[in-house]
C-alpha cells in the first residue's frame, strides 16, 4: 500500500517519534518539530499534511485500549491464566489509577494536539471559520481535526461517565496536567482567541484568562460536540487518491461518511432516535454506482472475511491503518494467539462462540400458530455460521495450528445427535482463540487494522433505531420494526430506493431466509441450540412493547456474530440497559461469563450503574 511514501520525506522524521514512542512528553516539547506554536506557524501545505498525520498516530495509540474496555467488560471475551495484572483489574471491575488501559492519558494527548492544530488553523488560516468561503483542503483539515476531538470526548465519557471539559487554549499536555491538578481555577498565560475576520483583526485579546475546572457528563458531551459539528464543519478529508492513487486513503481519515457514523452514534447514545436515523440513513441510504455501504454481494459468504484482509471503501467507513512495513503494529496478535511469540491473554467466551455455532441454515418448521405446541421441526438444517464464526472470528488451535473446518462442522452435527461425548473429543486440548486479527497474518505481522466504523455496524444500528422509532404521520402512529427485521435478514427496507442489490446483514451470509432469518410476531419459539428443535414459545400477543425488546435482543445477538471483538460491545449493552431502565440486561449478561464463586458477586456489583465507569474523576 502506498499510503505513506509521497509524504514520508516529508515528514518521517517528524511522525515516526510520535507513534512509537511509549510516551509523547517529546512531542510536547517546545523544540520538538511537531510541537505547533505561534513562533513556528506553517507556510507549507505539507507541513499542515504531516501533523494532521501525527494525531492520527495518537489515535493508533487507543486502539488496544479501546479493544480492551470495550470487549473485555462485555459478554464475549474473557482472560486467560496468562493475563496480565492490569487485564485482571479490567476483568473484574477494579481498576487502579496506574492501570495503562484504565488510564485517560492517551485521551488528552489527542485532545491537546487537535486543540492545537485547530488553534493554528483558525490563526494562520481563519477562513476555515468562514462559513462562506470557498471550501479549501484547510477546511477538510479543519473538519478532521474537529472529528477526532469529538471521538476522543464521546469515547471518554463512555468510559469514564463524566469527563473534564479542556479548553481550546490548553494545547499542550503539561497545561492539561496543569489544569487537571489545579485546586479549581486555572490561570492560562497565553490565550489566544481569533475572530472570523482573522485576515484583518485577527487577534481578539492574548492575556492570561482564568479556567474553572468543568466536568461533562454523557449528555453535555454528546450536546456540545454535535452542535459543535454541525455548527462548524464545512468540509471533512482531504482526498489523497488524486495524488497517490490509492483510494483507501479516504476511509483512513475522517471523512463524511465517518462523521455522519459518528454523529449518529451519538445522538443514539443519547435516546435521539430521529437524529440518529437521519445521519445513519445518509450512509445506509447513499446513492453510488459501486454499491458503496449497501450490503450486497461484495461481502457474502467467504468473501465476508475480505473486509479483514484489507481497506475497502465500499464496507470500512472508517478505519485505523496500521501496516509493519512502516512499524506501525500494534499488540492485538500477542493479545489473542497461543502461537509464540505471542501470549495468549485474552479469549472469546463460551457465549461469543456459541453465538456462531448454534445458529441454524436452511431448516423447515411447520407452523401451527393457533396451537402453537403443535409446532415442530420438518427439517432441522445445518448448525453453525462458517462464514463470519469458525476459522475468521474464533478458531480452536491445538498445538499452535487452526482444527480443520470439516472437523468442526463433525463436531456440532454429532451435537446435533446429542451425540456431546463424540463431539467433546474432536477439540479435546486445543485453545479456543479470536482469530479476527490473525486471519491472513503471519506470525510476527503485528499490525490488524482496527475498525472505528463499517457499513454493516451502521445498518445495525439503524436496526436498532427502527425497533424503537415511532412517528406521528398526519395523526397516526407509525413504527418501523419490520424495518429493523429487512435490516438484518434480507434488505428488503430497500425496495423504495430503486435498483439496489441489497441481502441483509444475515442474507449476505446466508442466514436471512423465510425461516433461518429472525422472527417476531405474536408467537415466537424458542429452539433448543444443539438440535434445533422447538422447545418452546413465546406469545407476545397484544405486547408490542414486549416484541420491540425481543427485536432488540435479536438485533443484538446479530451484532455477537457480526461485530465481535471490534471494540463496542460493552457499549451496546449499555445502551440498552439504559433505554430499559433496566441494569438486570447489563449484569446477566457479562456475569454469566464469570466463575461460578464469583458470578454473584459480579452481577451485584454491576446491578449498580455507577460501576459500569472507571471513575476516575471521582473527587
Amino acid at each position: 500500500m502506498e499510503r505513506i511514501k509521497k509524504y514520508l520525506p516529508i515528514f518521517s522524521l517528524l511522525l515516526v517519534p510520535l507513534l512509537f514512542f511509549n510516551s509523547c512528553k517529546d512531542f510536547f516539547e517546545p523544540d520538538q518539530e511537531l510541537n505547533i506554536t505561534e513562533g513556528k506557524l506553517f507556510d507549507d501545505w505539507y507541513e499542515y499534511r504531516s501533523v494532521a498525520m501525527g494525531m492520527y498516530g495518537l489515535q493508533q495509540q487507543l486502539v488496544e485500549q479501546l479493544l480492551i474496555l470495550g470487549e473485555l467488560r462485555g459478554d464475549l471475551l474473557t482472560i486467560t491464566e496468562n493475563a496480565d495484572a492490569e487485564m485482571v483489574e479490567i476483568y473484574n471491575f477494579n481498576p487502579s489509577r496506574e492501570n495503562k488501559y484504565a488510564s485517560p492519558t492517551n485521551f488528552f494527548k489527542l485532545i491537546s494536539a487537535t486543540n492545537n492544530f485547530i488553534k493554528v488553523l483558525q490563526h494562520e488560516r481563519p477562513e476555515v471559520m468562514d462559513p462562506k468561503s470557498p471550501v479549501t483542503n484547510y477546511d477538510r483539515l479543519y473538519g478532521e481535526a474537529l472529528c477526532m476531538r469529538a471521538w476522543a470526548y464521546f469515547n471518554a465519557v463512555r468510559i469514564y461517565g463524566k469527563v473534564p471539559f479542556i479548553h481550546e487554549s490548553l494545547t499542550s499536555i503539561t497545561e492539561i496536567e496543569d489544569y487537571l491538578n489545579s485546586s479549581g481555577t486555572y490561570i492560562d498565560s497565553v490565550a489566544i482567541v481569533y475572530s472570523k475576520d482573522g485576515f484583518y483583526n485577527d487577534t481578539i485579546y492574548n492575556k492570561p484568562i482564568e479556567l474553572e475546572k468543568q466536568y461533562f457528563d454523557q449528555h453535555l458531551v454528546i450536546d456540545y460536540f454535535t452542535s459543535e459539528l454541525e455548527r462548524k464543519v464545512k468540509a471533512v478529508g482531504v482526498n489523497h487518491y488524486i495524488n497517490n492513487n490509492d483510494i483507501s486513503w479516504e476511509v483512513t481519515i475522517w471523512n463524511t461518511h465517518a462523521m455522519n457514523a459518528l454523529m449518529g452514534h451519538m445522538y443514539l447514545t443519547d435516546g435521539d432516535l430521529a437524529k440518529a436515523a437521519h445521519y445513519f440513513e445518509k450512509i445506509v441510504y447513499l446513492s453510488s454506482d459501486n454499491y458503496r455501504y449497501q450490503l450486497d454481494q461484495s461481502f457474502s459468504n467467504w468473501s465476508w472475511r475480505n473486509i479483514f484482509s484489507g481497506i475497502d471503501s465500499r464496507e470500512h467507513i472508517y478505519t485505523l491503518w496500521f501496516n509493519k512495513t512502516y512499524f506501525q503494529q500494534n499488540d492485538f496478535q500477542m493479545f489473542f494467539e497461543p502461537r509464540n511469540p505471542h501470549r495468549y491473554m485474552l479469549k472469546p467466551t463460551r457465549q461469543a462462540i456459541l453465538n456462531w455455532e448454534t445458529i441454524w441454515d436452511n431448516y423447515s418448521m411447520s407452523i401451527n400458530n393457533s396451537q402453537p405446541w403443535r409446532t415442530r421441526i420438518t427439517f432441522k438444517g445445518m448448525p453453525g455460521d462458517f462464514w463470519r464464526g469458525y476459522g475468521l472470528s474464533y478458531s480452536y488451535l491445538r498445538d499452535g495450528e487452526p482444527i480443520s473446518e470439516m472437523m468442526i462442522r463433525g463436531m456440532l452435527y454429532l451435537k446435533s445427535e446429542n451425540d456431546l461425548r463424540t463431539a467433546s473429543l474432536i477439540t479435546e486440548g486445543a485453545d479456543t482463540v479470536v482469530w479476527k486479527y490473525s486471519w491472513n497474518k503471519e506470525v510476527y505481522d503485528m499490525d490488524p487494522n482496527y475498525i472505528v466504523y463499517r457499513a454493516a455496524g451502521i445498518h445495525l444500528l439503524l436496526a436498532e433505531v427502527y425497533t424503537y422509532w415511532a412517528f406521528d404521520r398526519n395523526g397516526i402512529i407509525l413504527t418501523f420494526t419490520s424495518n429493523a427485521v429487512n435490516i438484518v435478514n434480507n434488505g428488503a427496507n430497500y425496495s423504495a430506493a430503486g435498483n439496489r442489490e441489497q441481502l441483509g446483514v444475515r442474507g449476505r451470509v446466508g442466514f436471512g431466509g423465510a425461516t433461518d432469518g429472525i422472527r417476531v410476531g405474536n408467537i415466537n419459539y424458542v429452539h433448543d441450540p444443539f438440535t434445533n428443535e422447538v422447545v418452546d414459545y413465546i406469545d407476545l400477543t397484544g405486547n408490542f412493547l414486549g416484541l420491540q425488546e425481543l427485536l432488540e435482543e435479536k438485533v443484538m445477538e446479530e451484532k455477537a456474530r457480526e461485530l465481535a471483538f471490534e471494540g463496542e460491545r460493552f457499549y451496546d449493552l449499555m445502551r440498552v440497559a439504559k433505554r430499559r431502565n433496566d441494569p438486570a440486561f447489563l449484569a446477566e449478561r457479562v456475569s454469566a461469563k464469570y466463575p461460578s464463586g464469583q458470578r454473584e458477586q459480579i452481577y451485584n456489583l454491576l446491578m449498580d450503574e455507577r460501576n459500569w465507569y472507571i471513575n476516575y474523576f471521582d473527587e
